[in-house]
């Protein structure tokens, strides 16, 4: 088959001085129009029609990359480019200048992409801010370090001491004397020690020599601390796994053997109501802030396992205390007991009182911040106010009010991160044991640990306790620092109190006001001042190091360094990507159309175009008749029709 007919091209309009130009005009007669005007309005007549194709049009691509590239680098604003094009005619200087231009271009994103990293950062600025003004007083908790013996479980209290009497006997042959009760205690103690004494001894405590676990055998020898440990173990709830809690220490040991069924018979009172015994007059004989004497409503009371009877001072959030002036004696002045009266003596061994400072809403976790009053001292604690205020989001991993944290908040007191690790761990107790820890607060729909009814909790507890430690539970990794948090810098002076020549009258005055009547006059009592050291207190701020408005500057100060260009220049670079991008589309495009095109013309397997392989009786037959219609079109009548120039011997021309 013969190709189709290609359609003619346009023809081009433009107008070149070797072509005789015609003129038309209806109106003008031939021979009237002077020759020159002819030509002159020829000479316009074309002009116009060239500055018409001259005209740019509304979209147009070049035609390959070279003029693409070329006319980019002729006009464009970036410094070097046009050295690309000048040097063309000399080989050796555009290779040099082409191997500069990309090498600038590559050290200058290398270095875009330090200041994106370090944009991506999120570094900070601390900001250290000295403030001065007159000051709230932060909650202050004193606990006596004497845990009582309360009433409601005096009895097995008994009973667990005369356990423990034995076991101390067996393991050190040492024969500690008991308070002994009167006979109807004793005949109560003999008729419940059964119970307690079945779970003593599912947990006793136990000598370790090296690896091998030895029970205590009757008759022992004295224990050599070089070669032994003491420890108690254990166990699931049926046998089949057992975990060792050994200490190398005996003391140690003793105090948290003693301390666990301790906490199982403080778990077992219904109501913890049972155990609010507080006596703040016998505990604290004297309390002034600001010269002037506190009362009951200006503190709580609470009760810890191990602290015994706390109080806390200046908790009420609607009459806070603040602080006039700086100075012992615009302070909070206390003047507390120490005597151990009812003092569990396997449970603490110290004495005197635990005093800690924090601020309001935030629980007192007296393990943490607290530190001891020595009796017969009086102990001035001043402080130091600091705030601290993170960024939070993207700047740190901090929190503003511990809504985003995945942790139950336990406690009624707002986030800290400390109220979040101690109710990540009782979640996990209640998750994995069945059962809450009794040093924590209770869950919904939970019950306390307690061997009568959860025979295995201590199993379970003191594996969890160690997964804890690890942080295979993940509770420090959940935990996130507040956004906003206040502390306390404490520095603490010590002196004797009272002194030698004014004990007599001091202790005489708090006989007949406070009843004070023990023997060991200097061990029975303590003084402790807190103030503010200054009015000022110091403020840790964070702000952005990276803005948005330095990344921008820091990007125009490389692009100005390497190519000397502005923002014009950028967008004319952007311009060229977009025009390489469709000058390739539209090149993909033509080449896969003309591929489709010459498919498409391609002969069929079995045809050719060779007339010798033709049948010659077809060129016998009748030849082909062509019909032909001419389509006679009539011209208007023209008055001339003339040639608007001399033709090329001079003369006028006649078509």
């Amino acid at each position: 088959p013969r190709e189709p007919a290609l359609p003619l091209p346009q023809l081009s309009r433009k107008v070149h001085s070797k072509f005789t130009c015609l003129c038309f005009g209806g109106s003008v007669k031939a021979g009237k129009m002077p020759e020159r005007e002819k030509t002159m309005q020829c000479k316009q007549e074309a002009e116009q029609q060239q500055k018409e194709d001259e005209k740019e049009g509304l979209i147009e691509f070049y035609g390959s990359y070279q003029e693409l590239f070329q006319f980019f680098c002729s006009n464009t604003t970036i410094h070097g480019a046009i050295r690309l094009v000048c040097s063309k005619k000399n080989k050796m200087k555009t290779a040099f200048w082409s191997v500069l231009f990309f090498l600038t271009f590559g050290l200058m994103y290398w270095q875009f992409g330090i200041l994106y990293r370090e944009y991506f950062s999120y570094p900070v600025n601390l900001n250290l801010n000295l403030n001065s003004d007159r000051l709230t007083f932060p909650a202050v908790t004193l606990c006596t370090l004497n845990p009582y013996r309360y009433s409601a479980i005096r009895k097995k209290l008994d009973e667990l001491d005369q356990i423990t009497h034995q076991t101390l006997l067996d393991l050190y042959d040492y024969n500690m004397s008991l308070a002994r009760s009167d006979g109807s205690a004793q005949f109560s103690r003999r008729r419940t020690s059964r119970s307690l004494l079945h779970h003593v001894q599912r947990h006793p405590l136990r000598r370790q020599k090296r690896d091998n676990l030895v029970s205590l055998p009757e008759n022992s020898p004295s224990v050599d601390k070089n070669d032994w440990k003491i420890g108690f173990v254990l166990c699931s709830e049926n046998n089949e796994d057992c975990f060792h809690q050994t200490y190398s220490s005996g003391v140690d040991a003793v105090r948290e053997w003693y301390s666990f069924h301790y906490i199982n018979i403080l778990a077992q009172v219904p109501d913890a109501k049972d155990l609010d015994e507080s006596d703040f007059e016998n505990f604290i004989y004297a309390c002034r802030f600001n010269e002037a004497t506190c009362d009951k409503a200006n503190y709580t009371h609470f009760h810890h396992p191990l602290y015994g009877n706390c109080y806390t001072f200046n908790d009420n959030s609607s009459s806070l205390w603040t602080s006039s002036l700086p100075g012992i004696n615009n302070g909070l002045s206390l003047v507390v007991r120490t005597e151990q009266n009812d003092f569990i003596p396997l449970l603490s061994t110290v004495t005197g009182a635990r005093v800690m400072v924090h601020d309001q809403n935030e629980p007192a976790f007296m393990d943490d911040g607290g530190f001891n009053v020595r009796p017969g001292i009086e102990t001035s604690i001043s402080m130091r106010k600091e705030m601290t205020e993170r960024l939070g989001g993207s700047y740190s991993d901090c929190t503003e009010d511990g809504s985003d944290v995945p942790v139950q908040n336990l406690y009624s007191s707002r986030y800290t991160e400390q109220v979040c690790i101690r109710s990540c761990f009782q979640l996990n107790m209640v998750e994995r044991c069945s059962c809450a820890y009794y040093f924590y607060p209770l869950p919904d729909g939970a019950e306390y640990c307690d061997y009568t009814k959860h025979i295995a909790w201590g199993y379970c507890y003191y594996k969890l306790l160690a997964e804890f430690k690890a942080d295979v539970l993940g509770c420090f990794h959940k935990c996130r620092k507040p956004c906003k948090m206040t502390e306390y810098q404490l520095s603490a002076g010590y002196s004797r109190w009272p002194s030698a020549v004014s004990e007599d009258w001091v202790f005489y005055m708090l006989s007949q006001q406070n009843k004070y009547n023990i023997t060991s006059k200097r061990n029975g009592v303590a003084k402790v001042n807190i103030f503010f050291e200054e009015w000022n207190y110091k403020t840790n701020g964070e702000s952005p190091a990276f803005t948005v408005v330095t990344l921008l500057s820091q990007l125009g100060n490389q692009w100005s360094l390497w190519f000397g260009s502005s923002v014009l220049s950028v967008m004319e670079l952007a311009e060229l990507i977009l025009d390489l991008i469709v000058i390739t589309f539209i090149l993909a495009f033509r080449r896969f159309r003309s591929k489709r095109w010459h498919s498409s013309a391609r002969p069929p397997p079995n045809s050719h175009d060779n007339t010798a392989f033709q049948d010659e009786a077809s060129g016998l037959g009748a030849p082909h008749r062509f019909t032909v219609e001419a389509v006679v079109t009539t011209l208007p009548s023209y008055n001339s029709l003339e040639p608007c120039g001399p033709s090329k011997d001079g003369e006028t021309g006649h078509e």
